[in-house]
């Protein structure tokens, strides 16, 4: 699995131009799933990413997770991170997981997430084209892979 994870202001993502989840002041997670990947890369990455410590305290410096300033999080399947551009000018997706695969990891993940003690898990609407907006947080833009 990878993660694009961006600290946020604000998220949402529509269809169609139907709203169809939005977040306040939390996290973005652009996620990958890859073929291979199971439960236990779930498993590592929604405890990585409930702790992660990319929000500033009082002192100004990034010592705070998602649990603690009680953040909220937006997670957008996204099978293009996974694009191979080693060769040619197209990329390759053949790292990708299949839909039937990627999809109940991808919700595994998110209830993961849950389980960790996010309090809000929001997610885009898996295998359509998504119009995703953000105001990035700094930017705070890290990359998680497992």
């Amino acid at each position: 699995m990878k993660i694009i994870l961006q600290r946020v202001k604000e998220a949402s993502v529509s269809v169609d131009g139907e709203l169809v989840s939005g977040i306040g002041a939390g996290l973005l997670l652009l996620v990958g799933v890859t073929e291979g990947d199971s439960k236990a890369e779930a498993d590592w990455l929604a405890e990585k990413v409930a702790g992660l410590r990319v929000f500033n305290d009082e002192a100004g410096k990034m010592n705070l997770g998602v649990l603690e300033t009680g953040g909220e999080v937006l997670a957008v399947s996204q099978f293009t991170l996974l694009g191979d551009t080693k060769k040619g000018k197209r990329p390759s997706f053949i790292k990708a997981a299949r839909p039937e695969v990627a999809e109940p990891l991808f919700e595994y993940f998110c209830g993961r997430l849950r389980e960790a003690g996010v309090s809000s898990v929001l997610a885009g609407r898996f295998g359509a084209m998504m119009d995703v907006s953000l105001v990035n947080d700094g930017p705070v833009t890290i990359i998680l892979e497992r």
